[in-house]
């Protein structure tokens, strides 16, 4: 009861029973162009919802909205495409040194960077390499999205406003940026070509995972691992990047925070297919064109 108080003197008693009422979902998804939604060992499809962001933003949809209970989803598809995707730089100091940050030159507050919502792709999609580039990385990164909207948050009270969590590829053209940096310009155009931001395949809610640092990440290219590690690693933790993010923007529902990437980022090339996995979360594979 205590809790219930205090949510209700930050986030007011009709969104805070809201945010209460969704820990009984688990995992979110889209298939046939529609809602799916596994829910106490249930699948339910929603054929009003193109995606979850209704859900999002209003939790008792779940419960309320007409959906009919299916047993074999097809193939999953993008889940949602966020407002903003809010992406932080050398969050894993390895991937740091690795792009050639000295370990006395780590960031001491979290370094921030916007991929627009055009460059969002889902599962099964492909990652169209542009010409202007040369060379272009992946980055497997654990999303954070945002269930509700908050300014100046505190650390203390940043998982409130998580709704859940799913895999972000950051694909990033390196050469792009390399001359960026060597000229001293924003590198905005690196991580902003359509395409450059796959997510999915599902969103996982916070019942299912309530320690986002202790999460396996991996990532491979054609059956080769390039990427291992965990969100242990990280050198700002989710509560930390949240209330960050927040006291520069205010964070609105189904904004996307990528946390970071673990070392072993390198480029791949057209032909080659790619599968990111985070544990409890499972295994988005993209394709490249």
């Amino acid at each position: 009861m205590k809790k219930l108080v205090v949510y209700t003197e930050t986030l007011g008693l009709k969104t805070c029973l809201k945010f209460m009422f969704s820990r009984e979902i688990m995992k979110f998804g889209k298939t046939n162009g529609s809602v799916v939604i596994w829910d106490d060992h249930k699948i339910k499809q929603y054929p009003k919802f193109d995606n979850i962001l209704p859900f999002i933003t209003d939790n008792s949809l779940a419960k309320t909205a007409t959906s009919n209970e299916i047993t074999d989803p097809a193939e999953l598809q993008l889940p949602y495409v966020p407002r903003k995707i809010i992406c932080l730089a050398k969050n894993y100091s390895a991937h740091a040194v690795e792009m050639g940050v000295s370990p006395e030159k780590l960031p001491k507050f979290p370094s921030l960077f916007l991929k627009p919502p055009s460059s969002v792709i889902g599962p099964g999609e492909n990652i169209i390499i542009p010409p202007q580039t040369k060379e272009v990385h992946h980055e497997v990164e654990l999303g954070v999205i945002i269930g509700h909207p908050g300014k100046n948050i505190p650390i203390e009270r940043s998982f409130d406003h998580v709704f859940g969590y799913t895999i972000l590829l950051d694909i990033t053209a390196r050469d792009i940026q390399s001359q960026a940096k060597q000229n001293g310009r924003p590198w905005f155009v690196a991580k902003g070509f359509d395409t450059f931001c796959p997510i999915g395949p599902v969103v996982i809610t916070t019942d299912v995972i309530s320690d986002p640092q202790s999460l396996n990440l991996q990532l491979m290219v054609n059956e080769q691992v390039r990427q291992q590690g965990n969100t242990k690693d990280m050198i700002f933790k989710v509560d930390q990047i949240i209330s960050y993010c927040s006291s520069i923007v205010s964070l609105e529902a189904g904004d996307i925070i990528a946390t970071g990437t673990p070392e072993g980022v390198a480029a791949f090339s057209k032909g080659d297919r790619i599968k990111a996995s985070i544990d409890n979360i499972g295994t988005l594979e993209i394709g490249v064109k």
